[in-house]
C-alpha cells in the first residue's frame, strides 16, 4: 500500500512539473511579476502576426489557457492592461496591418462581461483601444474610426450582449465613453 501511494505521488508530481515547465512561457513569467516592462520585453520578440496568439492562447498538453484571462484571475492587472494596449495597437509592415481586435473578440467574445465582473478598471483602456484617431487635422477636424463590430454582433451575427453587460455594470463613466455612445446610437 505504501509503494502504491509513493508511486501515485511521484506520478502526480511529475505531471505537475511537466505542466509548469510546458506552460511557463516568457509571457506567463511576465504575468507572474505583474510588471508592464517585463511583459513588453517578453512580447517584443514575437513577430507582429503572432503577438496576439502569444497573449491570448497557450496550449499545455491538451489544455488551452488564455494568458490574458490568467492575468485577470491572478490579479496581475498591470500586465493585463499592458496586454490590452499591445493587442489594440495597430502595427504595419510593407504587406499587412496587424490589429489584435478580431483575435481578442474571437477568443473571448464575452470579454466585456468578464471585465465588468472582475476588472472594471480595464474597461476604459479596452474601449480606448477600439478608437483610431488620425494624427492629421484638416480644417480643425480629425478623422476617427470606431471598431465596434464585435460589440454590436456576436460570432453568429446576432446582437451582442455587450450593451446589456455595460448597463448591468452601472458605471456612468463607462456608459459615457465615446465608443459606447457611438454603438448605442447605432443600435437606436
Amino acid at each position: 500500500a505504501e509503494d502504491a501511494f509513493r508511486w501515485s505521488l511521484t506520478l502526480i508530481s511529475k505531471t505537475l512539473v511537466r505542466t509548469i515547465l510546458e506552460g511557463s512561457t516568457i509571457v506567463m513569467k511576465a504575468i507572474n511579476t505583474n510588471q508592464e516592462k517585463a511583459l513588453v520585453k517578453a512580447i517584443s520578440v514575437s513577430p507582429r502576426g503572432k503577438r496576439s496568439l502569444e497573449l491570448l492562447n497557450i496550449t499545455v498538453g491538451t489544455q488551452s489557457i488564455s494568458p490574458f484571462y490568467w492575468a485577470i484571475e491572478s490579479g496581475s492587472l498591470v500586465t493585463a492592461k499592458a496586454m490590452i494596449n499591445d493587442l489594440l495597437t495597430i502595427r504595419a509592415d510593407r504587406e499587412n496591418y496587424y490589429y489584435g481586435y478580431d483575435d481578442l473578440f474571437t477568443r473571448h467574445p464575452e470579454v466585456i462581461q468578464r471585465l465588468c465582473a472582475d476588472a472594471a478598471n480595464l474597461l476604459w483602456p479596452l474601449l480606448d483601444g477600439l478608437v483610431w484617431r488620425s494624427r492629421l487635422a484638416v480644417a480643425g477636424q480629425r478623422r476617427v474610426n470606431y471598431y465596434v463590430k464585435h460589440l454590436m454582433q456576436d460570432g453568429e451575427g446576432k446582437m451582442n450582449k455587450a450593451m446589456e453587460w455595460l448597463a448591468d455594470n452601472k458605471d456612468p463613466k463607462i456608459i459615457c465613453h465615446p465608443v459606447v455612445v457611438m454603438f448605442a446610437d447605432v443600435f437606436w
